[in-house]
């Protein structure tokens, strides 16, 4: 096997992530799991890194800006309604692991805890951090995704070096 081989099943699961979602599990305290349906995985600086856009309103950005670190989580069997419930849910009024009944255990390579759970789970520290410039943007994808009540609400996006990967059945 070589380095970067655990990038195939991750790739395999971007059309996952878009379809269906995944979520992100950040802070160590109070854990906030966020549903995710963008995503990118690369290699970047040598190394085997999962792009996660978190937008700035988002607590899971308040969380990931203080501590580094994240888990993604992609169920191998049916959570719809977990997703839609941790992509429309605040974590900061609602406790959506325990509404969700969602088990946490701890991680092997980061502080951050994962989802107990079928699917694949990532852990990822966060080794650079970029904003989107609005300016930047193409009219239309900006009309589509930065207008109304998005407007201004920009992502960043969290580029985590994945330190550990691994499918729960």
């Amino acid at each position: 096997m070589g380095r970067f081989d655990e990038l195939g099943k991750i790739g395999a699961m971007l059309p996952v992530i878009a379809e269906k979602g995944a979520l992100i599990v950040t802070g160590l305290d109070k854990p906030n799991a966020m549903t995710i349906g963008w995503a990118m995985a690369s290699v970047m600086w040598g190394k085997s890194v999962f792009v996660a856009p978190v937008r700035k309103s988002r607590y899971s950005h308040e969380l990931l800006e203080a501590h580094g670190e994240f888990t993604v989580f992609v169920p191998s069997g049916d959570m719809k309604k977990t997703i839609a419930v941790c992509g429309s849910k605040s974590g900061r009024d609602t406790d959506k692991i325990a509404l969700c009944n969602l088990t946490l255990e701890p991680s092997s390579a980061v502080r951050v805890p994962h989802i107990k759970a079928p699917g694949l789970v990532l852990e990822c520290r966060v080794i650079y951090k970029t904003d989107y410039v609005e300016a930047a943007l193409d009219d239309k994808v900006r009309e589509m995704w930065y207008s109304g009540g998005n407007a201004g609400d920009l992502h960043t996006l969290y580029f985590g070096e994945i330190l550990a990967q691994y499918e729960q059945a």
